[in-house]
């Protein structure tokens, strides 16, 4: 059984990689600070996959730290060593994710972001692990309109997140071409994940102020918040909305699982792969689907536009689907039910 370290491996996205993990009989080691997370999602990954007794919950281990700590993560790689359960490979999610803060806090997002990704590869060096899925992002690419981006199409992040996503595709594609290392690697740059573990237990819920749509939808469509705040109304789009590219969660988590395999049975690779549907839909249609479907009606309002946003990022996932052994099998209606049904479920967990 292949042990697998996942960075960040209790937040929204590393949490539902860690089930469908666990689900396809791999063994894993999750490190995550808990800055945004919470430890409550290991506790749903265990009651999801079933891990009730001992023998089972030997294949989940669960470290607190921040990969900013180098001896934090070189003490992980030895230990797995030294139980003769090598890591072999790493998926790579840790890091802060906001657009809109990134404008505000930069030098935190290159500290923890590039900072501590150098950390990771410089433990993952010393202790001659040579496989890593590291989660990109659609930011790193220029804004375009009307126009499906493809892994060629022209890179120019318009905000300090993006950079820092670029930057360490830079920093890997470097590590692919050294003559010292035949290290095997894919960068999945993601579109916009959303939705929630069918079962309702998983699902996304940032500490602090959210910033994305869906987290946002959620609190007004429960009564948290009054009403949806839309940012601008006048983009050069068919109803002036945002465009974007949403994927189910649990598309892009097997996404991954495909990819690790992928890399597993390969030797010295370097690939980037877009991971999203390739249809791409407006804000105010996504609000509308979501009442539609879920039966409900809120408020929303038009406000500025927000620094950082583009007004169209759609995926031409083509070469994904031709060199993964994977496709998006969830629309839109399934990722607004799922993510109300966890938003429900969590609803009455913490009454």
């Amino acid at each position: 059984m292949k042990k697998i370290l996942v960075t960040g491996g209790l937040g929204f996205i590393g949490s539902h990689i860690c089930v469908s993990l666990i689900e396809k009989n791999y063994s894993i080691c999750i490190i995550d600070s808990l800055i945004n997370s919470s430890e409550d999602n290991l506790l749903s990954i265990k009651k999801i996959c079933n891990l009730s007794n001992n023998f089972l919950e030997d294949r989940i281990t669960f470290f607190k730290g921040d990969i900013k700590n180098k001896r934090f993560l070189k003490h992980i790689f030895k230990k797995a060593i030294d139980d003769k359960k090598p890591i072999e490979a790493v998926i790579h999610l840790a890091g802060l994710k906001s657009v809109n803060e990134s404008t505000e806090e930069p030098l935190t997002y290159w500290e923890t972001n590039v900072v501590g990704t150098l950390n990771l590869l410089e433990a993952m060096q010393i202790y001659n692990c040579k496989n890593i899925v590291f989660s990109s992002s659609a930011t790193i690419y220029r804004p375009t309109i009307n126009e499906l981006l493809t892994e060629n199409s022209d890179l120019g992040p318009i905000s300090p997140y993006g950079t820092t996503k670029l930057t360490i595709e830079k920093m890997l594609e470097d590590l692919a071409k050294s003559k010292k290392n035949d290290l095997n690697i894919i960068n999945l740059r993601y579109f916009n994940p959303v939705g929630a573990h069918i079962s309702g237990l998983l699902g996304e819920n940032p500490k602090g102020k959210p910033n994305n749509l869906f987290p946002i939808l959620l609190k007004v469509a429960s009564g948290e918040y009054k009403k949806l705040s839309i940012f601008g109304a006048d983009w050069p789009t068919h109803d002036g909305t945002c465009i974007r590219d949403y994927i189910h969660v649990m598309d892009l988590a097997e996404a991954h699982i495909s990819a690790l395999n992928f890399i597993l049975n390969s030797s010295s690779v370097f690939i980037n792969l877009n991971i999203g549907t390739g249809i791409g839909k407006s804000v105010l249609e996504v609000v509308e689907t979501f009442m539609k479907v879920n039966k409900c009606e809120f408020e929303y309002s038009f406000v500025s536009r927000r620094q950082g946003d583009s007004p169209y990022l759609v995926a031409d996932n083509r070469l994904a689907l031709s060199t993964l052994n994977w496709k998006p099998q969830k629309s839109l209606n399934d990722m607004c039910i799922d993510a109300w049904k966890w938003k429900i479920t969590s609803k009455n967990k913490f009454k």
